[in-house]
């Protein structure tokens, strides 16, 4: 079992920054690959970014290339997402989630744990 809990989100004006925490508990959240996710207001939930357990591979959406970084701090149990550049297209709920199927680090479907969500609004 893995327990996941959001932090960071806020509001931030267009061309900000916003840094968002996902701090993780559990004996094998280790082995999990950890990533991103978003979700506007009658939208599906889509993939920002995701991190390999080792933390040394990283992926992420096009729309996030060179704004956003994904980083994992494994002796905090941490999954950090540094947001830059921000714009308005990016308000959503921001969701942290494990997954043990690293072929679909992509796909919400494939996470077996989420966290409940931080909201970041980004004001034009």
């Amino acid at each position: 079992q893995v327990q996941l809990v959001e932090s960071g989100g806020g509001l931030v004006q267009a061309g900000g920054s916003l840094r968002l925490s996902c701090a993780a508990s559990g004996r094998t959240y280790s082995n999990y690959i950890m990533g991103w996710f978003r979700q506007a207001p009658g939208k599906e939930r889509e993939f920002v970014a995701a991190i390999g357990w080792r933390g040394d591979r990283t992926y992420y959406a096009d729309p996030m290339k060179g704004r956003f970084i994904i980083s994992r701090d494994s002796a905090k149990n941490t999954v950090c997402l540094q947001m830059n550049s921000l714009e308005p297209e990016d308000t959503a709920v921001y969701y942290c989630g494990a997954t043990s199927n690293g072929n679909y680090y992509y796909n919400a479907r494939y996470y077996t744990f989420w966290g409940q969500g931080t909201q970041v609004t980004v004001s034009s």
